[in-house]
């Protein structure tokens, strides 16, 4: 058997898992590893500025490649910053590892230098943080590393590793390992029958596509079983794009912030929700009884523990949302049940949509937020890579930005870390580069968090990553601004000074990128075609910076039926 440095194998674990690239920041206690990928090669690799940038990176690489992406980071402190990313991915359900370098073994119990517990650190926001404690598991330890991130409801992961064990020479034949087998969640066929029987004596039927539709890579199962059984498709944030919102049968999203009013008006008038890869998120759902009312739920999810989490449905049943909607379909055509929906009531989600609308073509000048969404959409084709993070932006977006694929609108969903876009993008970006080259990235951020991560820029400048960044500038906190009006005060939450507060056109130019600034709603356009060709030109990230008015408020909330609207009805 062939003996070789522990790191090299490692490498060769990685290589085989799928990973091409890995974003990270060198340090003394993760060298062995380093020296690893520069003599094995077949992995590039992106040095980032703070290694919260790079699980982020890693997160976006995830999310659009469908593998587990990889961030690399030294002892003490590069650990401890990537617990952010490491959080948000495992809110989001994002297969990623990061790997740590440790100080010597021997020396954890001294308080070395960087030696800092971040296994124990890591444990709660991780499916799985080990430390390699005898070099010869290191290559296996890595395998149920991916194993565990991509199994059931993937996650992140987390393997430390004390650098003495890391420059230890092991016995492995790479030639004859591969990846672990991930076991495939299959439904209970009675279960698929039950769940047929309550959509088909419905009168009002919803599917709910969830997140996990567009991580199990379900949306044309979803579509063909719409399609067969004539039933209108809802989604949520993070399902955003697993169908085609132009569709007869998109019924929109519902939700105290991110949704549209027919959304909200479907879901109210619907009786049973089939909800597939969702976990009825509090901002999806508001007030419960609301909500929940009378309708029946049917709730499928892959991780059991989701089941009855929330509220306890009528049905419960665990599975791959992809073979779960197979199944469905496969009972539904042995039943010979197509076309034969409630034509009457994708009807009436047609009056719906037709008539529960926002307004979004402003042309007063500051700018209105949904003037700029207007924009995005008529500018972006329906392959067009979106990012966007946490703020009122979210919301804006989550109202009134279309979606058309799965995979093409990512989004911080439930963590909410501001700054992610940026490094999110980048990952995106570097996804896409090998599949599909000339493919769009923009991120839309807002003015505050970008400045979260914005080192970042360095990043993409220096590895010549292009993408668009379209900022929604008020110069204020906005969320928490308009979160602070039930207490009746605006307290520290304005960042304005000068003449525009941080004049982010210079940032972008001080990384070496492009910024244009935008005041009249008539310049949007311009503005974003520039950009577009600035950023294939130059290959580096180029800004719109958007001036919108400052105090706008979202529609929203404390349940489905209340949500306040502060603009007048188109």
């Amino acid at each position: 058997m062939p003996r070789m440095p522990a790191m090299e194998a490692v490498v060769e674990v990685l290589k085989s898992e799928g990973v091409d690239v890995a974003f990270g920041c060198p340090g003394a206690a993760i060298l062995p590893l380093y020296q690893a990928m520069e003599r094995r090669g077949g992995i590039e690799h992106l040095t980032v500025r703070h290694e919260e940038g790079a699980t982020h990176m890693a997160d976006g690489w995830s999310r659009t490649s469908g593998k587990v992406g990889v961030a690399i980071g030294t002892s003490g402190p590069a650990g401890t910053n990537m617990i952010t990313g490491l959080y948000t991915a495992m809110a989001d359900s994002i297969p990623i590892l990061a790997i740590t370098g440790q100080a010597v073994s021997a020396n954890l119990h001294k308080e070395a230098f960087q030696a800092v517990d971040i296994v124990r650190i890591a444990e709660p926001v991780t499916k799985w943080a080990v430390q390699v404690k005898e070099a010869a598991t290191a290559p296996w330890i890595f395998r149920e590393a991916f194993r565990i991130a991509r199994s059931g409801r993937p996650g992140p992961v987390l393997v430390d590793i004390p650098v003495d064990v890391a420059q230890e020479i092991i016995t492995y034949d790479p030639d004859i390992d591969a990846p672990f087998p991930v076991e495939v969640v299959r439904p209970h066929l009675p279960r698929v029958e039950r769940a047929l029987d309550l959509l088909l004596a419905a009168e009002k039927p919803l599917i709910l596509a969830g997140g996990g539709v567009v991580i199990a890579d379900a949306a044309p199962e979803l579509r063909e079983l719409a399609e067969y059984l004539n039933v209108p498709v809802q989604v949520t944030l993070m399902g955003k794009g697993a169908i085609d919102e132009d569709h007869d049968l998109y019924a929109g999203m519902t939700g105290v912030q991110t949704s549209q009013r027919y959304g909200n008006a479907s879901m109210l008038e619907c009786d049973t929700v089939l909800a597939v890869g969702a976990r009825f998120g509090d901002r999806h759902t508001g007030r419960l009884d609301v909500y929940r009312g009378d309708r029946t739920f049917i709730h499928v999810d892959i991780e059991p523990t989701q089941i009855g989490k929330v509220f306890p449905p009528d049905l419960g049943i665990v599975s791959d949302a992809k073979l779960f909607l197979r199944a469905l379909l496969d009972a539904a055509r042995a039943r010979g049940r197509g076309g034969r929906g409630p034509a009457a009531w994708v009807e009436r989600i047609g009056e719906l949509k037709a008539t529960l609308r926002r307004r979004e073509d402003f042309d007063t000048t500051p700018i209105k937020a949904p003037r700029v969404y207007k924009e995005i959409n008529e500018a972006f084709g329906p392959d067009t890579w979106f990012v966007t993070a946490i703020g009122l932006y979210q919301i804006w977006g989550g109202q009134h930005q279309k979606a058309y694929r799965p995979r093409r609108y990512q989004v911080c969903g439930q963590a909410g870390p501001l700054g992610w876009e940026i490094p999110a993008a980048i990952g995106v970006k570097k996804a896409l580069q090998q599949v599909e080259p000339g493919a769009e990235v923009v991120g839309i951020v807002g003015d505050y968090g970008f400045q979260y991560l914005v080192e970042e820029l360095a990043v993409a400048a220096q590895y010549d990553v292009p993408f668009v960044l379209i900022m929604l500038n008020n110069e204020y906190l906005g969320l928490i601004r308009q979160a602070s009006i039930p207490y009746d005060m605006n307290y520290q939450v304005d960042i304005h000074y000068d003449e525009y507060g941080s004049d982010n056109v210079k940032i972008m130019e001080a990384y070496g990128c492009a910024g244009r600034r935008v005041f009249d709603p008539a310049e949007i356009r311009d503005a974003i075609d520039w950009a577009r060709k600035e950023a294939v030109a130059t290959s580096r990230p180029v800004l719109v910076e958007i001036m919108i008015e400052r105090e706008a408020n979202t529609p929203h909330g404390p349940a489905i039926d209340a949500v306040r609207e502060f603009e007048p009805a188109p």
